[in-house]
């Protein structure tokens, strides 16, 4: 594995679908992780903290602002001018849910209009960039060259390998390094960052939510590292619950090394904290009518941005057991507009509604009661603790005894007190201190050593269709075909990788390909993925076409003492041409590379599951 790095600091962005941030670390004293600077608008009172994932574009679509900035500029804005400026949140939940992923891919604003996806997070990663650049620079004596920065941004592990590409493809396109050094720039899964971090704890910097005591005989200055409660080989599962997305990792720690063994392929999904603001939403829709919500949204969109915020201020004090209503003020525009819309007064629409959890009171807020909080809850961490209490039951997982809880959500009382509740009998439940900052400082840890994730299970299996000799009785008659008077079975699926197989660093797959005429300049691959194994052929049920391979061919060297014309064959250009290309399953991306065999030269191979 490749240790030595010539880059002088690694920067860290942690791209959220609510909120998100940087961090870096100098090589030479990579122990500090630096958290990056409070930036203007910030709430008050929190130091280094995220800022929220949300991005303003002007009418004519020029970069405006990102963060507290695009959030406060936008609210000020006249309604009728803020209207034609684009005002993107919590995006990147896009990416996870668009199932045919393209650079053409588009995204909506709040307004209505579109643009395209790569530019919008193009946009934000240069913001990052910029930002980032600028505080690294005022920590720095000696002057820094651009290929002297390694970047990490990180992704949910659920993510397929489309979206990875996206984020990469956005990269470039910010200007972060350039597509000739692909190295410079690192994907990392998130709940792995967190998982490379929470190994490293010690006692005193975590809460432990078990219901058992603790093992007998506990240090309590906890000089110890949390590790002396980790036996060697010791297994336990990082369940990152973010804003989008819950995505659950099991990992081993491998002695002496102490490097980390994926034992099950990475599970989660759409469970993120997001769900509670679309119940929010549609609970607004049942009390107010949905038409009425989609139009104030469309004529009002930052008095609408506002309520949203309101609501999510609120929701992060949500806790289970608290006797007194939470308020959310309703902006003056929602209330006026609904009067003018419906003719009547919001505190009349709440009681006809019959949503007796949710009151009025006469400071124009609306008041939700303990069992509205807990309703607009229940179906996303019922999800959360569903995924996680599927996972346990998994032969490869059972009999972990720790669940770490990070990302955002792990901060409401709600989910702490539901995943106690459910899995703290059977395992040690602990929350790191800064929970909403471990996948950021383990990301920049990932960019300082890559390695340390030594061996990782495949979430697809991936393969190519290839012609094997037709046996009769063994293939389906409608796969036969007949060439060069031989007879053939089309479409076999020639497995690459199999899903949840285990997949360690720098072990690569190898496969020979030979141009099918000569003065071919290109070799172009068709690569099938499915997301289970039992499989023979491409065109069976759940395989699909997910990406390509190129092989770019140069001019075939003539072979040395081949005279062209007199019987020279030609110039003496070997027959066939044999390319050999070598694909790597065992990193956060899929990478190949190829040589053709005869010149022993490198091959310009490409991967690409964006075009597909």
């Amino acid at each position: 594995p490749r240790m030595a790095c010539p880059f002088s600091v690694v920067v860290a962005i942690d791209f959220g679908t609510t909120s998100s941030g940087y961090a870096f670390s100098f090589t030479q004293d990579s122990e500090a992780i630096h958290m990056m600077k409070r930036w203007e608008g910030g709430d008050p009172g929190v130091a280094n903290q995220k800022s929220p994932t949300c991005l303003l574009l002007t009418p004519d679509l020029r970069f405006h602002s990102f963060g507290f900035a695009a959030r406060d500029f936008y609210h000020d804005l006249d309604p009728e001018e803020a209207r034609h400026w684009l005002y993107f949140d919590k995006f990147k939940m896009k990416i996870h849910s668009t199932s045919d992923l393209t650079m053409e891919t588009e995204l909506e604003a709040v307004n209505g209009r579109r643009v395209r996806a790569i530019k919008v997070f193009a946009h934000a990663l240069h913001f990052f960039r910029e930002h980032a650049l600028k505080e690294v620079k005022d920590q720095s004596s000696s002057v820094l060259e651009g290929e002297e920065i390694r970047w990490v941004i990180t992704v949910p592990a659920v993510w397929r390998q489309p979206a990875k590409q996206f984020m990469r493809e956005a990269a470039y396109l910010a200007g972060l390094v350039s597509p000739d050094c692909p190295e410079q720039l690192l994907i990392a899964l998130e709940p792995e960052a967190a998982s490379i971090y929470c190994r490293k704890l010690r006692l005193h910097q975590v809460i432990d939510l078990s219901m058992q005591p603790i093992t007998n005989g506990l240090d309590l200055d906890g000089s110890r590292p949390f590790d002396s409660s980790f036996r060697q080989g010791d297994r336990y599962i990082v369940a990152d619950c973010g804003g989008g997305t819950v995505d659950l990792t099991v990992h081993q720690i491998e002695q002496p090394q102490g490097t980390l063994k994926e034992l099950y392929k990475a599970s989660g999904g759409p469970y993120g904290a997001v769900g509670v603001d679309l119940a929010f939403e549609a609970m607004l829709c049942q009390i107010f009518g949905e038409d009425f919500i989609q139009s104030f949204k469309a004529k009002r969109p930052a008095a609408w941005v506002d309520l949203t915020i309101a609501f999510e201020a609120r929701k992060r004090t949500a806790a289970p057991g608290r006797a007194n209503a939470l308020n959310i003020s309703l902006p003056f525009s929602f209330i006026d507009y609904y009067k003018r819309h419906r003719g009547q007064s919001v505190e009349a629409a709440l009681r006809r509604s019959n949503m007796n959890i949710v009151k009025w009171s006469s400071q124009g807020m609306l008041r939700l009661t303990q069992e509205a909080m807990t309703e607009l809850f229940q179906p996303t961490i019922v999800n959360i603790v569903k995924h996680i209490e599927e996972l346990m039951v998994k032969p490869e997982v059972c009999g972990v005894r720790f669940l770490f809880l990070v990302g955002g959500f792990a901060e409401s009382p709600m989910l702490q007190k539901a995943v106690q509740k459910a899995l703290g009998r059977t395992c040690r439940i602990i929350i790191p201190h800064d929970v909403g900052l471990t996948i950021l400082k383990g990301a920049v840890l990932f960019g300082l050593d890559p390695t340390v994730v030594r061996v990782r299970r495949c979430p697809l299996t991936y393969g190519v269709g290839v012609l094997n000799r037709f046996v009769e009785g063994r293939h389906p008659r409608d796969k036969l075909l007949i060439k060069d008077g031989r007879e053939w079975c089309t479409d076999i699926l020639d497995r690459f990788v199999s899903v949840d197989q285990s997949v360690a660093l720098g072990e690569v797959v190898r496969r020979s390909y030979t141009p099918a005429r000569l003065g071919q300049r290109k070799i172009i691959i068709n690569i099938y993925c499915s997301i289970t194994d039992d499989v023979t052929y491409i065109s069976d049920p759940g395989v699909r076409k997910c990406g390509t391979i190129t092989l770019d061919l140069p001019e075939p060297l003539p072979l040395p003492g081949a005279v062209g014309g007199a019987g020279g064959g030609g110039g003496g250009v070997p027959e066939r041409r044999e390319i050999r290309a070598t694909m790597q399953f065992g990193d956060t991306e899929i990478k190949v590379t190829a040589v053709d065999v005869m010149s022993n030269r490198s091959v310009r191979a490409s991967i690409d599951f964006l075009s597909n």
